[in-house]
């Protein structure tokens, strides 16, 4: 990345916001000739860098952005829509080797609908998600064999149909570019070959049909593997040498207007780019103001005018306190992790995600003692003892599969030599809730109604997160009670959940969002928020930018999720919603591992700008672009919002135009309130006291609604 110092004396003599043709020779080395306004390219121009790059298009207050053309030295081409600085739009990139691809691109990524034409004669038609084949496409091969059907990460995966030139064809089920699970092979000559697929011969069973009695019954499936599929290789694509963005330079430059209407050059504070893509006069950043809060000033004029006070950003905390030897939890803790260890560490057959109607019932589940001295199947304990039991253990095993959680991983985030941490208080259902060390894992103490909805609702919840991958509500990967044997008797049951905000990254705000206005303020004064604090609807203050298939995609989903809830008359849910700033530092060591540091407008200050290319190595490195999917790693930007002082339940504020690049993570939670007979009658009762439509309580139909209508309306398209 170039840093150009766009400080002729020409720029000053002209009225501010005057566009003209300039041509400029950078201190790099680097060459711009094309419009310009104040001290940024502005209109149509052209920038050659010194490595031989070059840029030719539109361009808006020195960014790239509209229709352009990048060309590398390698003789690599891209040419279509640009935004602020990324390939991102319709656009045809041509690599070195001669590869064509021609569609829709994300933020340098190949994302959408597009056509990918390879120079040994393949093709590729179809959809692409985050640079690879994802979706629905067609691919043929230059010998005229295709295959037409799912993909998932660049390989052939699910439902499809591969086609030979020879005439004979696949039809079924696929898992990572080969078939799995139920198919059907034909020969063109009308025999075919039915059953259930697998590269294990152990796995493979089916039956031959043959079209004549001289059928060829010496035929063996795995042929298939090993001959017919042997030269149906999907081609990779090229890697972008230099992605456009990285090499997008940022101009310094500071000038002020004097009162005949010219700029005067001023050399103290560089002229710098806001969060929001404005140019400031003054500096924005997300500093340290000595009190332990990050604080966002920004001191130009368009802000001032809003009167919005700084976005205070507080440094993020673990959240909870760690359960150690004489905590009061302490033992329910070691039943908890004797109890998971013993049920995920028993020897269970292989299961298949096809599971029978029994495996739900509700009288489906498992008893085990564990004395204090141990017993054939249990280990001796320095707990009291106690007796565990399993719902639906075969039930939970398979989504546990289905979420790709590996046991041993999941075992040693909850039984492993670090203790769970109990979060500080308990939720308004009186619920306790524990984290494991490493964050995966949330546990949370269930009361017997909870445990009832959660097995009644069971085979649906199941048969919907199968079918929707990308779905949003909460993920469970267990059911369990701990009974403690003596006087007591008493029960405790808990449900493992996946956590939202296990990241790397600093969770800086998180909102709990249901779209009623009744109660939906933190009562915590304003001292004692911080990023731990779950803030509520009447505190939101942005409305969430999303790039437009990620948008496309999330209304589908949101959709989805709550026809599901709707149909299980699930009501009082909420969207859980967590952000971390790009452009928040935090102090010393407490740097965000994404890279990101404190923005400043004076280069010699000690501090180093977040830059364009640390924010590529975030989005594009390998583990972190694994991770992202809908609800979890999302780059969006966020408007700022501010409420009208005359409308005191104003659920979404008037934007101010005031953005911020962030950090997405969102899910859908609290799904097992149903509405029953005690949700009626708190509905009856504040309905007689409040607008019946501000209130949480109300029926499932109504509430779904009312959720989507909020959250379509505080989740947009980034245009």
């Amino acid at each position: 990345m170039s840093v150009a110092h766009a400080d002729d004396a020409d720029d000053y003599s002209r009225p501010t916001g005057e566009t003209y043709h300039a041509e400029k020779a950078l201190p790099s080395g680097d060459f711009y000739t094309g419009q310009w306004r104040d001290t940024l390219p502005h209109g149509h121009g052209k920038y050659l860098w010194t490595d031989g790059c070059m840029y030719v298009g539109e361009w808006h207050r020195g960014k790239t952005m509209g229709k352009g053309r990048f060309s590398w030295p390698s003789g690599a081409t891209y040419e279509g829509d640009f935004k602020n600085g990324y390939m991102d739009g319709k656009g045809t990139y041509i690599d070195s080797s001669g590869d064509l691809y021609r569609g829709s691109w994300v933020m340098n990524l190949r994302h959408g609908q597009g056509t990918k034409s390879y120079v040994n004669g393949d093709c590729y038609d179809g959809e692409w998600r985050r640079g690879l084949q994802d979706g629905h496409g067609r691919y043929q091969w230059k010998n005229e064999n295709h295959y037409i059907g799912q993909w998932k990460n660049g390989l052939m995966n699910g439902n499809g149909t591969m086609i030979w030139s020879n005439g004979n064809r696949y039809d079924g089920s696929w898992e990572d570019a080969a078939p799995k699970g139920n198919g059907t092979f034909r020969w063109a000559d009308g025999s075919f070959y039915v059953g259930v697929w697998s590269k294990d011969p152990k796995e493979q069973n089916g039956t031959y049909y043959p079209s004549t009695s001289s059928g060829n019954f010496d035929w063996q499936p795995q042929q298939v593997f090993y001959v017919d599929l042997s030269e149906c290789v999907v081609c990779t694509c090229q890697r972008i040498p230099v992605l456009p963005s990285q090499k997008m330079p940022v101009w310094y430059g500071y000038s002020e207007q004097s009162s005949s209407g010219n700029r005067t050059k001023n050399s103290e504070r560089p002229r710098r780019r806001s969060v929001d893509g404005r140019v400031s006069n003054g500096e924005m950043e997300l500093r340290n103001n000595g009190s332990g809060y990050l604080q966002c000033d920004d001191n130009s004029d368009s802000n001032r005018s809003s009167s919005l006070g700084p976005l205070r950003i507080q440094p993020a905390k673990k959240q909870g306190q760690t359960i150690s030897k004489g905590h009061k939890n302490y033992d329910l803790m070691l039943n908890l992790q004797l109890g998971i260890r013993h049920s995920v560490g028993r020897p269970a057959p292989a299961t298949s995600l096809d599971l029978k109607a029994s495996a739900f019932d509700p009288k489906e589940k498992l008893w085990t003692k564990f004395p204090s001295e141990g017993s054939k199947y249990t280990p001796p304990h320095q707990s009291v003892e106690f007796k565990w039991k399993d719902y639906c253990p075969v039930v939970f095993r398979t989504l546990r599969k289905l979420f790709s959680v590996d046991a041993a991983d999941y075992m040693l985030s909850i039984c492993g030599n670090d203790a769970l941490r109990e979060l500080s208080s308990p939720g308004k259902s009186g619920s306790f809730f524990y984290l494991t060390n490493d964050d995966r894992y949330m546990i949370k103490t269930m009361k017997k109604a909870e445990t009832k909805v959660l097995i009644r609702m069971l085979p649906a919840y199941y048969n919907h997160v199968r079918a929707c991958e990308n779905t949003l509500v909460t993920k469970f990967f267990g059911l369990h009670c701990v009974k403690l044997t003596g006087t007591a008797q008493k029960k405790v049951r808990f449900v493992i959940m996946g956590n939202l905000f296990c990241t790397g990254s600093s969770i800086h705000r998180r909102f709990d969002l249901k779209g009623s206005s009744h109660g939906r303020l933190t009562t915590k004064p304003e001292s004692e928020i911080d990023p731990n604090t779950t803030l509520k609807d009447l505190d939101l203050n942005f409305v969430f930018r999303l790039q437009k298939n990620w948008f496309q995609e999330f209304c589908r989903q949101v959709d989805r999720d709550c026809e599901f809830l709707e149909q299980e008359r699930i009501m009082d849910y909420s969207l859980l919603v967590g952000l971390h700033f790009r452009e928040a530092s935090l102090k010393d060591s407490a740097t965000p591992p994404s890279g990101a540091r404190t923005p400043t407008g004076n280069p010699d200050s000690g501090n180093t700008r977040l830059s364009r290319a640390e924010v590529d190595r975030f989005l594009l490195d390998a583990s972190k672009l694994a991770s992202v999917k809908l609800g979890i790693n999302m780059s969006a930007r966020v408007e700022r919002t501010v409420r009208r002082s005359d409308c005191e339940n104003q659920l979404v504020g008037e934007p101010t135009g005031e953005f911020y690049d962030v950090i997405l993570y969102f899910g859908i939670i609290d799904i097992l309130q149903d509405y029953d007979i005690s949700k009626k009658l708190e509905h009856a009762y504040k309905s007689m006291q409040y607008d019946p439509t501000s209130i949480s309580a109300v029926d499932p139909k109504q509430y779904s609604r009312r959720f989507r209508d909020f959250i379509f309306r505080i989740f947009v398209e980034d245009t």
